[in-house]
């Protein structure tokens, strides 16, 4: 075989670096159950109607808890090598689900109105797999091993998942990891805010979770059906309309999964968040001249997929492998909760307030404006800010990641931390807003 370049044999070995089967079946049953019902409840609902809606968003509140546990484990019983590829099966099997709910609800397969029943109780389907399935597997290594102090438990547990080969790398650096945090307690979420030392990690996955839901993913795919219908695609063929948009956005889950190991994760959310400002101008315009000519609904529909792939490419998934890569054991199950109360309570933000946004028809076209400023500053802040974390130890990421700010941002133990700057920033402008309300 010949190689094009010294990188070839690298981008061979990372692409067929295939992890142990057990560690796969694991990652299955963590995620089928879990991201995958979520993305399939999303989409599946789109068929009945907004009374069978209402029963529904009882149901799908139940999968709040493994939305926040899920991406924990799978980036705790990783290897350092695979960390990435793996913590992207959340995203690959929430838009899997997504895709699979979308098919489901068409009309040829269960999309009738005779077939809801049917097609509502299907999404009982990968709970029952994942009950039957994850009781196989072990508990997080990490876990029985730094928190639990259980060492036999703790290699039994990295055999069944890595492989006898393969557990001995990984148990020296949980061992390193242990020995770093000696004396230290698991973190209640409240006590990472007075942390001075975790408040830079604090800040990043606070800004990155809202980012996720406030970047305009969301308001892509509630303009979906007008676009497609401005681009003269009949009422009854939008459905296959959007099941591409689902289609598009599983395709980029697939590939930032083979990628992140080779790429890294800075690259391919900096990236994904630029080329989100980029599609947030173009769909503008386009939308702003929709009527001149009738080449502008065709390349509003560009945008949307344009869109939808940027965003699976690095924001999508690469979130929450963040979320796992900044924070050593004892303070990584608090920031998840953090993070996890953080996301559920921008993406509550966005649903209540973009409607009143859309009613007003001045500001129809132009909220892409708004989330060309938040894709913006996030790809900035994570430009400037967010150290590469592929193939490093959470202590060496910890390490890099503080050595890092102190350099670029100009930190040192007497200046003040994120949080204080943010507060002396804007205090006054929230005295001057208090004290005009009180006027009025």
């Amino acid at each position: 075989m010949v190689y094009c370049g010294e990188q070839a044999p690298e981008i061979v070995s990372v692409f067929f670096q295939f992890p142990n089967k057990s560690l796969l079946l694991a990652v299955f049953a963590a995620c089928v159950g879990g991201t995958f019902q979520y993305g399939y409840n999303i989409s599946v609902i789109n068929s009945p109607t907004m009374v069978i809606i209402t029963l529904h968003l009882k149901k799908t509140d139940k999968s709040v808890n493994l939305l926040i546990v899920q991406p924990l484990y799978l980036g705790e019983i990783a290897p350092t090598a695979l960390r990435g590829a793996m913590g992207m099966g959340t995203s690959i099997f929430i838009t899997g689900g997504i895709l699979t709910g979308q098919v489901m609800g068409l009309k040829e397969v269960l999309g009738k109105r005779e077939y809801w029943p049917i097609l509502l109780s299907t999404t009982g389907i990968p709970a029952i797999l994942q009950l039957l399935i994850l009781p196989w597997f072990p508990e997080s290594p990490r876990y029985l091993f730094i928190d639990k102090g259980d060492d036999e438990a703790c290699k039994k547990a990295l055999r069944q998942l890595h492989g006898a080969e393969d557990c001995h790398a990984a148990l020296e650096d949980i061992t390193k990891e242990k020995n770093n945090l000696a004396g230290f307690q698991a973190k209640k979420p409240w006590e990472l805010f007075a942390d001075r030392s975790l408040r830079w990690q604090l800040l990043t996955i606070i800004l990155l979770n809202m980012a996720q839901q406030l970047n305009g993913i969301n308001a892509i795919y509630f303009y979906a059906d007008y676009v497609f219908k401005q681009s003269g695609i009949p009422d009854d063929k939008i459905p296959y309309a959007t099941v591409g948009t689902g289609a598009c956005e599983c395709i980029t889950a697939l590939t930032c999964g083979l990628l992140i190991e080779y790429l890294g994760r800075k690259v391919l959310i900096t990236g994904g968040y630029f080329l989100m400002s980029i599609c947030c101008i173009l769909f503008t315009l386009t939308l702003t001249f929709q009527d001149v000519s009738p080449v502008f609904p065709y390349l509003s529909m560009a945008c949307v997929f344009a869109f939808i792939l940027s965003f699976g490419l690095g924001p999508g998934g690469v979130t929450n492998i963040l979320t796992t890569e900044l924070f050593t054991q004892s303070s990584r199950p608090a920031a998840f909760i953090i993070s996890g109360s953080v996301n559920w309570l921008s993406f509550f933000f966005i649903g209540l307030v973009f409607p009143f946004i859309i009613v007003c028809s001045q500001l129809f076209f132009y909220c892409f404006l708004v989330f060309l400023v938040v894709c913006s500053l996030v790809g900035l802040y994570i430009f400037l800010v967010v150290p590469e974390t592929k193939n490093k130890t959470f202590v060496e990421i910890q390490n890099d990641f503080q050595s890092s700010k102190n350099v670029k941002l100009g930190n040192s133990d007497g200046e003040p931390d994120p949080f204080h700057m943010f507060w002396r920033t804007m205090g006054p402008f929230m005295c001057d807003l208090q004290r005009s309300g009180k006027r009025h």
